[in-house]
């Protein structure tokens, strides 16, 4: 029997809360876990193909669980099915690749952007669609509000401390009359006591706040053994160009960036930014990181592509508080930001996510 919708199972308790009103108001809802295969401990099935089933054929191929596998106590708690897809090859050429080919371009990159467009909502959303599903789901903090006939907005969540729009920015446009955010009104608070009330009981005690293929935070690490990065020594400079020290290697750094930099100074240094060709690292004090504006490119519009400039609040990286801003239209794919007041570490690389009120408009990445 198809099923009515499909849901995104990571074994956090927002997937879990999540699924648990879908059950409520669907029939029929299988769920989906993606392995990426970075995993440290993944109870993988015994027909598992050592390797990936994307390699080849790029055909991704889902598996039942096996008896073992933690989320079959979701499964049980909710009385539905879930299986495993393998997404092992697509992710490390996807969102892996992209990370590292970042860093060696002395940007930063924000995976999780990637991950949802071409993962979540690409993979997992046509795997949905292909076993039958009308609808996808996600635990993600945002909402779909139909604004006409066959339009829909994508806005974000009514909890301000958990709104996850942000990371949805890349998603096509043409696919959220098919996807449901059910937590989307919602406050993480409410969440929680909710699953209390009800007895459900996540497998992820801890919500992550790393990147997923690398649990221990240690970018560096990871850059080394996956992307073949080694320290290479370099200068440090000012922003007059003056040598202050050497840097042990330019992936280890980041926009506005203190640790690490060890130059005796009046004040703080923090990263300003990159010279790849020289390998130097520019760093400056903490009012030189101040701009205002930018240029953003590879956008991925929700509205018509506008002919004259637009008020918007924008957001440079996740945590950031939305700054006033006009965006100027250059193209279908490019635009400038002018911020209202200037604005800390705009940092090549990140998204740039653009907003009216509280409806996602754009999102593109910071080219410089």
């Amino acid at each position: 029997m198809k099923p009515d919708v499909a849901v995104a199972i990571s074994g956090g308790i927002d997937s879990l809360v999540a699924a648990f009103f879908l059950k409520q108001k669907f029939n029929h809802i299988i769920g989906l876990h993606f392995i990426h295969g970075f995993e440290p401990d993944a109870i993988l099935p015994p027909d598992w193909p050592t390797q990936p089933a994307d390699g080849q054929d790029q055909t991704i191929r889902v598996y039942e669980l096996p008896p073992a596998h933690p989320l079959q106590a979701i499964a049980r708690q909710l009385d539905i099915p879930i299986q495993l897809v393998d997404c092992r090859i697509s992710f490390k050429k996807i969102v892996v690749d992209y990370f590292i080919k970042s860093y060696q371009l002395g940007r930063t990159p924000n995976p999780c952007l990637i991950c949802n467009a071409k993962i979540k909502f690409g993979i997992l959303f046509e795997m949905a669609r292909q076993i039958g599903a009308s609808f996808f789901a996600t635990g993600h903090y945002a909402r779909i509000v139909e604004k006409q006939a066959h339009s829909y907005l994508l806005k974000k969540g009514r909890d301000p401390k958990k709104d996850q729009s942000y990371f949805l920015a890349f998603l096509p446009q043409d696919i959220l009359s098919c996807i449901c955010f059910p937590l989307g009104d919602m406050t993480k608070d409410q969440v929680m006591e909710f699953a209390d009330s009800r007895n459900l009981v996540p497998v992820l005690k801890k919500e992550s706040q790393d990147v997923c293929f690398i649990p221990d935070n240690d970018y560096a690490r990871f850059l080394g053994e996956h992307g073949n990065m080694t320290s290479n020594p370099g200068p440090i400079v000012d922003t007059q160009g003056r040598t202050l020290g050497t840097h042990n290697g330019l992936y280890r750094f980041t926009i506005g960036q203190r640790r690490g930099i060890n130059c005796p100074a009046e004040k703080p240094y923090y990263v300003k930014g990159f010279d790849t060709q020289e390998n130097r690292l520019i760093v400056g004090f903490k009012e030189d990181l101040y701009a205002l504006s930018m240029t953003v490119k590879q956008i991925n519009w929700f509205i018509d592509v506008p002919e004259t400039p637009l008020d918007v609040f924008v957001k440079i990286r996740y945590r950031h508080e939305p700054a006033k801003a006009v965006l100027i239209p250059i193209d279908k794919d490019t635009v400038t930001i002018h911020f209202n007041a200037p604005q800390p570490a705009v940092t090549p690389g990140q998204g740039a996510v653009c907003y009216i009120n509280d409806e996602l408009i754009a999102g593109g990445f910071i080219h410089d």
